[in-house]
């Protein structure tokens, strides 16, 4: 138990006195992961009924899944607006966040807040003033719509997240870069974009999962074969429980996983 004595940090704060908080978190991560390690095992389950622990083992509701051409067509439709959404949100985020930091001072508090602001206005309010709009627009139960909607959503998170990336980042680099010849947009791409593109990673990552697991705003402007993923889970589990929605949900728990998994491998290395 020496290790308890041990300091924790430069401030010489032992990991003795810090149990309180290892204790802590440590509670945290089970209650938070708990829910993924009861929904696994379900997935393999080979009764009609959820159960945990399962009786017997299972493939059957993953062959219920990967079979249904409903299922897979919402799977596609989720991943394509989730893509769409991706592209769009980073590239305007991105491009929101480096004119804000680029531009004048005076005006950095006033575009960071109405840039920010879809992030104040409640879910449920943006699902009904899109329905209504995208209804006389012809929008509804397109990917079109959705991705908008999607998009609009996802942009605050992407530029608070590169907006971080940037306010870290020495300026003088990029000057040094412009002394030399090179333009704004060549400077951006070959200078600064390198050094945040850990934010950016981060910003793209938020955005996907953003679109990808959003549920309210799809069930007000998407449905029959436009119908996302979760929306069509939501459905599912309303009408009846069915142990699909588990294997559906183990496969995004392995999504996320593996998304996140190659995000860290991207990184620069850290220079020793």
């Amino acid at each position: 138990m020496n290790w308890l004595r041990r300091p924790a940090s430069i401030t010489q704060v032992t990991h003795q006195q810090r149990l309180w908080l290892y204790v802590f978190v440590a509670i945290t991560m089970i209650f938070l992961i708990l829910p993924t390690l009861i929904v696994i095992p379900m997935s393999f389950s080979g009764t009609s009924d959820l159960e945990f622990p399962p009786r017997d083992f299972s493939f059957r509701w993953y062959e219920s899944y990967f079979s249904s051409t409903d299922w897979m067509n919402a799977t596609l439709t989720s991943f394509k607006v989730a893509i769409l959404t991706t592209i769009a949100a980073t590239g305007i985020g991105t491009a929101a966040a480096y004119g804000t930091w680029a531009g004048s001072a005076r005006w950095r508090s006033l575009l960071l807040a109405v840039f920010t602001l879809p992030m104040a206005v409640p879910i449920i309010i943006v699902a009904v003033g899109s329905l209504f709009v995208f209804a006389r627009l012809g929008l509804v139960n397109t990917t079109l719509g959705l991705t908008t909607v999607h998009t609009a959503l996802a942009l605050p998170i992407v530029f608070i997240v590169v907006t971080a990336g940037l306010a870290s980042y020495d300026a003088n680099q990029e000057q040094a870069a412009r002394s030399l010849g090179a333009t704004r947009l060549r400077a951006f791409m070959t200078v600064t974009l390198p050094q945040i593109k850990a934010s950016v990673l981060s910003a793209t990552l938020f955005s996907f999962f953003t679109s990808f697991d959003e549920v309210v705003v799809a069930m007000f402007i998407s449905n029959g074969s436009a119908a996302t993923l979760n929306r069509r889970m939501f459905n599912a589990l309303r009408d009846q429980v069915d142990p699909t929605i588990a294997a559906i949900s183990t496969c995004l728990i392995s999504v996320t996983i593996l998304l996140i998994i190659l995000s860290q491998a991207f990184k620069a290395p850290t220079v020793r």
